[in-house]
C-alpha cells in the first residue's frame, strides 16, 4: 500500500521574480546579469589603491606625514562601501501586475477609449496626473502591464520598471534609481576625491624620489626601480580616470541641484520646446539637495525574501492487511485544488456499494455464490 504525503517546500519570492536580475545570498544581493564591467571597476580601484599603499604610502608617511595613508584609507573604504551599496541593492523596481490586475486595467482602458474602428491606430495609453499644479503624463508599460508612476521608466537591460529611474550604469552593475541614487552619487564623489588624492601624491612621490635619487641617497636608489614602472602605471590610470569620474560627478551635482534625473535631462523633459517647468524642483538648491540626498529612503516593494510555500508529494510504501471489500485509496485532485506551483493530494473515499435491488438481474447472486455464466456464453452468434 502506498500513501501519498504532501510536504511543504519553502520557495523565496526572488526565485520567481521576472526580469533579468541576478540574486545572491538568498535574495539579499540584487544585481543586473551583465556584471563584467563591474568586475573591471573593482579591479581598477583595488589594483590602483593596492599599489599606492604598497609603495608610495610608506615613503610619503616617512618623508612627509603619517596622516597621508590614513586619509587615503578612509577615502578608499568609503568609496568601496558606497559602490557595494549601489551595486547590491534594489534600485526601486516596481512589481509587475498580476493577471487579475492586468485584466482589470485592460478593461478600464477599453471602457475609456471605446472600440477602435478596424484599420485605425488605438490612442496612446496615458493617464494625466497633477503635481504642483502641473499635469504630468503617466505612461503605460506593455511589459509590466501597469501605468508607471511619475519619473519611472522601464530599463531595457534589466527588463524592469524602476521608480525615479536615472540610468543603467554598467560600471556598478545595476540600475540607478530612487533607492540607490544617493549612494551612487556619494560613490562617484568619493571616487573623484580618491583619484585626485592618489594622483597628487603620486606626483609628489615622483618629485621626492627623483630628488633623492639624484642626491645619491640609498633610499632613493632603492625606490627608483618601482618608480619607473608602477608609479607611472598609477599616474596613467589616475589621469584617464580623473577626467571621466570628475566630469560625471560635476554633471550629477548639477542634476541634484535641479532635482532632475539623467533620463529627464536626455529626453529634455523640462527644457524642451514646450518650456515646461520641472514640477519636482523646489526652486532652491539646498532644498533640492536635501530631498535627493537626505530624504527618507523608501522600503523595497519587492519583498525578495518573502516565502512562497509550495507543496510537493512524496510516496511512502507500507503493507497492511486488506479485508474483504476494502479498496486501496487513490490520490485524486479535487476541483479547484489545481494551482500553479502547488500539488494538493487527498485520499479518495470509496464509492458506496450498490444494493442488490439496484443491480441488474443477471448480476444478482447470493453471498459466496460463484457467478454463473449465461447460457448463450459458449454459443457462436449466427
Amino acid at each position: 500500500m502506498s500513501v501519498m504525503v504532501a510536504r511543504k517546500k519553502v520557495v523565496r519570492k526572488w526565485e520567481k521574480l521576472p526580469g533579468r536580475n541576478t540574486f545572491c545570498c538568498d535574495g539579499r544581493i540584487m544585481m543586473a546579469r551583465q556584471k563584467g564591467i563591474f568586475y573591471l571597476t573593482l579591479f581598477l580601484i583595488l589594483g590602483t589603491c593596492a599599489l599606492f599603499f604598497a609603495f608610495e604610502c610608506r615613503y610619503l608617511a616617512v618623508q612627509l606625514s603619517p596622516a597621508i595613508p590614513v586619509f587615503a584609507a578612509v577615502l578608499f573604504l568609503f568609496a568601496m562601501a558606497t559602490l557595494l551599496r549601489t551595486s547590491f541593492s534594489d534600485p526601486g523596481v516596481i512589481p509587475r501586475a498580476l493577471p487579475d490586475e492586468a485584466a482589470f486595467i485592460e478593461m478600464e482602458i477599453e471602457a475609456t477609449n471605446g472600440t477602435v474602428p478596424q484599420g485605425q491606430r488605438p490612442p496612446p495609453r496615458i493617464k494625466n496626473f497633477q503635481i504642483n499644479n502641473q499635469i504630468v503624463k503617466l505612461k503605460y508599460c506593455y511589459t509590466c502591464k501597469i501605468f508607471r508612476p511619475p519619473r519611472a521608466s522601464h530599463c531595457s537591460i534589466c527588463d524592469n520598471c524602476v521608480e525615479r529611474f536615472d540610468h543603467h550604469c554598467p560600471w556598478v552593475g545595476n540600475c540607478v534609481g530612487k533607492r540607490n541614487y544617493r549612494y551612487f552619487y556619494l560613490f562617484i564623489l568619493s571616487l573623484s576625491l580618491l583619484t585626485i588624492y592618489i594622483f597628487t601624491f603620486n606626483i609628489v612621490y615622483v618629485a621626492l624620489s627623483e630628488s633623492a635619487w639624484r642626491a645619491g641617497e640609498l633610499g632613493g636608489r632603492e625606490l627608483f626601480p618601482s618608480l619607473t614602472v608602477l608609479t607611472v602605471l598609477e599616474v596613467l590610470i589616475c589621469f584617464f580616470t580623473l577626467w571621466s569620474v570628475v566630469g560625471l560627478t560635476g554633471f550629477h551635482t548639477f542634476l541634484v541641484a535641479l532635482n532632475q534625473t539623467t533620463n529627464e535631462d536626455i529626453k529634455g523633459s523640462w527644457t524642451g520646446k514646450n518650456r515646461v517647468q520641472n514640477p519636482y524642483s523646489h526652486g532652491n538648491i539646498v532644498k533640492n539637495c536635501c530631498e535627493v540626498l537626505c530624504g527618507p529612503l523608501p522600503p523595497s516593494v519587492l519583498d525578495r525574501r518573502g516565502i512562497l510555500q509550495q507543496e510537493e508529494s512524496t510516496a511512502q510504501e507500507g503493507s497492511c492487511p486488506q479485508g474483504p471489500g476494502t479498496q486501496e485509496p487513490l490520490a485524486t485532485q479535487g476541483p479547484g485544488q489545481a494551482q500553479e506551483g502547488h500539488s494538493v493530494l487527498s485520499l479518495q473515499v470509496p464509492a458506496p456499494s450498490v444494493s442488490d435491488a439496484e443491480m441488474p438481474e443477471e448480476k444478482q447472486r447470493m453471498p459466496g455464490e460463484l457467478p454463473v455464466p449465461p447460457l448463450d456464453a459458449g454459443r457462436e452468434e449466427h
